[in-house]
């Protein structure tokens, strides 16, 4: 089959399920120790975001360690099931569409990717874990009617070691849940990614290294991004599913693409350009294809006020010059 009829069929597809004219113009809700308030919301309307990932978390002691501790007392409001719940119910009255990510945080912030156990046994017991935690956000999926849920965030090592674990995985969420399913995974892990042909969505959060410029213009950043879109293409017309980036976002600072995916706790210096044109990059190439379904920017908070703003480094892009980028781009892709 030529790589011709492969992309028609994906675009026939994304066609038919009613989803090719709106993009997901989204934000990753981050979770708060309190609940979400209409003012909170309406900061999202104001830069026309159409949905947002809502994040429940589990907690793991080590990379090695198979259980994972979830919905307790000892966790922020935001990361509960309550908590989740709460606020997806408001977004959705403001309509404002919700993804479930559930996500994992490793003790001291080890990468979720490198978790791996060390014998069959431990294997089986975090996939009971796994089954637990993922299958209580599905029915929260089920119950709050959410179009999409994620099935599991940069699980490099879990996929790779236990294929048939997620295949039997997703059987028993779609045997709760009737939405749309996609997995987040990581910029550098997608293309060996087993079961994209079970999910509805490609999930890639896109931290994808793009120039290493102090402050890249757009058109440098755009072409840094063609290697990798024709990749991205690749897989998409290989497994007949339309692309999610269920995380995108730069830093505000010098080499922010250089390697996007960095998270320490550096005091480089601030450089919103850099983030701006970033985000400019990005709408510009992804935003106008048909297999493109949208994504979430990395990352929101929800008291807008205290986020961000022109001396902090960090991926929000509140109180910057990037959320002016994101609100005009989501405006002219808003219905």
């Amino acid at each position: 089959m030529t790589r011709f009829v492969l992309l028609l069929i994906i675009l026939l597809q994304f066609s038919c399920s009613g989803e090719a004219q709106t993009k997901i113009n989204g934000v990753s809700f981050v979770a708060s120790r309190e609940k979400v308030l209409q003012n909170h919301v309406d900061e999202l309307l104001k830069v026309h975001a159409n949905s947002a990932a809502v994040m429940p978390f589990g907690f793991i002691r080590e990379i090695s360690h198979p259980e994972i501790i979830f919905d307790t007392e000892r966790q922020w409001y935001g990361e509960t099931r309550e908590g989740a719940k709460q606020y997806i119910e408001l977004l959705q009255r403001n309509g404002i569409s919700v993804m479930i990510k559930p996500q994992i945080w490793v003790s001291r912030g080890q990468f979720t990717g490198t978790i791996e156990m060390e014998s069959e046994e431990n294997w089986k017991q975090l996939e009971a874990s796994y089954d637990k935690f993922i299958l209580n956000y599905a029915e929260l999926a089920e119950e709050t009617k959410v179009p999409i849920l994620c099935i599991g965030t940069e699980l490099e090592k879990f996929v790779e070691n236990r294929p048939e674990y997620w295949q039997r995985l997703i059987k028993k969420i779609r045997a709760t849940y009737k939405g749309k399913l996609t997995y987040a995974a990581n910029w550098d892990e997608y293309k060996r990614t087993s079961f994209w042909k079970e999910l509805d969505f490609i999930g890639i959060d896109a931290y994808f290294p793009l120039s290493e410029s102090q402050t890249p213009t757009v058109e440098e950043l755009r072409m840094g991004w063609q290697p990798w879109k024709e990749k991205i293409t690749e897989v998409a017309q290989l497994n007949g599913k339309p692309v999610l980036f269920t995380e995108f976002g730069y830093r505000s600072m010098d080499y922010t693409a250089k390697k996007p995916w960095l998270v320490d706790n550096n005091e480089d210096q601030a450089n919103m350009v850099a983030q701006a044109n970033a985000k400019k990059a990005i709408f510009d190439e992804f935003w106008n294809e048909d297999w493109f379904a949208g994504g979430y920017v990395w990352k929101w908070f929800i008291q807008h006020e205290n986020s961000g703003g022109n001396q902090d480094n960090r991926f929000t892009p509140q109180n910057k010059p990037a959320q002016k980028v994101i609100q005009e781009h989501y405006k002219s892709f808003s219905n």
